[in-house]
């Protein structure tokens, strides 16, 4: 373990595990663009797509109007909402961010493992499933659904979230409700390759789809 001077933001993910920004600055955009303090290079992030920023001790994150929308543990967030140690900001579901606060410890290693019936290794974008490792992998389209819902922890996932996830912003528009139900049905079917018994992705009529992913 570690102790940092000034709060930072660590990376969670396949992307770049354990890759961190300090915020040094009063205020810190986060997005896509070259000119952001935090360049995230995902399509579903838009240009400028938040920030982060400091009001005497406290650190405020803030959307700045994105596309695809940033969440906070999980929450869609609307206006300034303050940070806390260990809190995880979500941008645009696609990237996931710790924020440690100045006067915690920084862990050296991240690990997101869980005793369930179904696991990811998001470094490598490997699945498994009853201790089993689906072969072949995943495709990029399969993996990303995947890892929005099982990451979503039981919330349900709109289309609309599956549609940034997997298509981003600028492809979103001619995606239909048939080419996601598509999808979803491939990825059961590819878990089903390994457990058939569990339905893991499950519909919500009306609403979308989430992970039932018991031990």
């Amino acid at each position: 373990m570690i102790r940092g001077e000034s709060p930072m933001l660590v990376m969670k993910g396949e992307m770049a595990s354990g890759q961190k920004w300090a915020i040094e600055k009063e205020i810190v955009v986060i997005g896509r663009g070259e000119e952001c303090d935090v360049i995230l290079p995902e399509r579903p992030v838009s240009r400028l797509h938040a920030e982060i920023r400091r009001e005497g001790n406290r650190y405020l994150l803030r959307d700045l109007d994105s596309k695809n929308g940033t969440y906070l543990n999980g929450q869609d967030i609307d206006g300034p909402v303050p940070l806390q140690d260990g809190d995880e900001i979500q941008v645009a579901l696609r990237v996931r961010l710790l924020f440690v606060g100045a006067d915690a410890t920084l862990p050296l290693v991240l690990s997101d493992t869980r005793g369930l019936g179904l696991r990811l290794d998001k470094v490598g974008r490997r699945v498994w499933v009853r201790g089993q490792e689906l072969t072949p992998p995943l495709s990029v389209a399969q993996y990303r659904v995947l890892e929005l819902l099982y990451d979503a922890q039981g919330r349900v996932c709109s289309r609309d979230e599956i549609v940034a996830v997997v298509w981003g912003e600028e492809e979103a528009a001619g995606v239909t409700e048939q080419a996601i139900d598509a999808l979803v049905r491939r990825l059961r079917d590819r878990l089903a390759e390994l457990d058939a018994e569990q339905q893991y992705v499950v519909t919500v009529r009306g609403h979308g789809f989430r992970l039932e992913n018991r031990a």
